[in-house]
Order: structure tokens, then C-alpha cells, then sequence
């Protein structure tokens, strides 16, 4: 009988929780996402360790570019699941996105857990792009006394050429352009457009044409082809 009785009381919950599970969904995928946050939110308190709702305010949190609110999801969700790439990557990226924030000081105090995240998350999935990238700009960005490294830039530039021969080529562009080295970046953004003639090909050569070398002509023939 008492059995009975907490399955009467508890898949009402169950079932509740379901409904307005699939209602916060269908808000996030329609991206009214204040809506969904707290459909969410009252999912999660009848199932705190719900792994997909967990995910879901995550990911709100991040549109909302509310990091620290963000970075507390994604650790939960790497607790919970531990050999999930993307937890880990995530979680570096809030830290990241927040680490532009606040002070210079403060910022420097968060890169060990960044990077920590981030090469986790390599460890966890060989193929990772988006982590390798991540790499790269915290070596590109911190000062040498720091930890900052060209050369451990180029070295994760030359994986994601293993992963992703555009990648590749994007990445050794984006070190050149950081150091002010345009014709080297030139020369590697052409051949990203050559394998990629993706949108994101075209405006990262187009943007080194107009903002860096200055050369509107270059840039005009570039969007006139890649347009046509």
C-alpha cells in the first residue's frame, strides 16, 4: 500500500516535470530564451541532477552572456558527466569570456583553469577543434612572463592542420595577424579560401584586406567573386 501510494504521488511529479521539460525546449529552440530559463529552472527543482536540463540553462546563460552563472552549470555538468569534452570546453569558455571582464590581475588568475579545461578536453576527444582554438588565442594573448607562447600556438595550430586542413590554415593566419605579419597571414587565409570557399573563408581574408593591409581593391574583387 505504501508503494502504491508514493507511485500516485510521484509520477504526477514525473510527469509534470516531462511536460514542462518539452515546453522550455520548444521555447529555447524558438529563442525566447528569459521563457525557457524559467520553465528550466522549475524543472530543475523537482530533478536538480537532470544532466539535459542542466545543459539547456548553460547554454541560455551563455546567450545572456551571463558567465559566472554559466561557468557554475557547466562545472556542475562536468561533475556529472566527467568524460563529456564539451562540459569542460564550455566551462573554459565562460571562464575565458569572463576573464575579459573583470581586472588584468583577476583575468591572469583564471587562465591555469582555463587551459586546464581546455586541455582536458583534448584528452577527452583527439579530434576537438574548438579547444585547440581556444589554446591558441590564451598562448597568443598572455605576456611571455606569463605563459604566453608562439610557439605553443603554432603547435596547436599544426594539430587542428591534421584535424581540418582549413583550420589549419586559418589558425597559422590568425597567429601571423597577431604578430603584424600580413603577407605570411595572406598567404594562409588564400589557401583556407581555396579548400574552404566558406563565409568564414572569405571574411577573415576580406577583413585582412580591408582592416590590416588597407588594400580596398583586393577586397572589393574578393566580395565581388565570392558573390558572384
Amino acid at each position: 500500500m505504501k508503494k502504491l501510494l508514493l507511485f500516485f504521488l510521484f509520477v504526477p511529479i514525473f510527469i509534470w516535470s516531462q511536460s514542462n521539460f518539452e515546453k522550455a525546449e520548444k521555447l529555447y529552440h524558438a529563442k525566447k530564451y528569459d521563457e525557457a530559463q524559467v520553465v528550466f529552472e522549475g524543472v530543475l527543482k523537482s530533478k536538480p541532477l537532470d544532466v539535459k536540463t542542466i545543459e539547456y540553462l548553460g547554454e541560455i546563460t551563455a546567450h545572456q552572456k551571463s558567465w559566472v552563472k554559466g561557468a557554475e552549470y557547466f562545472k556542475k555538468l562536468k561533475e556529472l558527466k566527467p568524460t563529456e569534452a564539451d562540459y569542460f570546453y564550455k566551462y573554459g569558455g565562460c571562464l575565458a569570456m569572463r576573464a575579459m571582464e573583470v581586472s588584468r590581475l583577476k583575468a591572469l588568475g583564471m587562465v591555469g583553469e582555463m587551459k586546464e579545461s581546455f586541455e582536458k578536453a583534448i584528452v577527452l576527444d583527439p579530434k576537438h577543434i574548438p579547444a585547440r582554438w581556444a589554446l591558441i588565442e590564451i598562448y597568443l594573448q598572455l605576456p611571455g612572463i606569463f605563459g604566453g607562447s608562439e610557439s605553443k600556438a603554432i603547435l596547436y595550430s599544426n594539430q587542428l592542420a591534421q584535424l581540418s586542413p582549413v583550420d589549419g590554415y586559418l589558425s597559422r593566419g590568425r597567429i601571423d595577424v597577431y604578430f603584424k605579419r600580413y603577407a605570411a597571414a595572406e598567404k594562409n587565409f588564400i589557401k583556407a579560401h581555396e579548400i574552404g570557399k566558406s563565409k568564414t573563408t572569405f571574411q577573415k581574408l576580406y577583413n585582412l584586406y580591408l582592416n590590416n593591409l588597407k588594400d580596398t581593391k583586393k577586397a572589393r574583387e574578393l566580395k565581388q567573386k565570392f558573390e558572384a
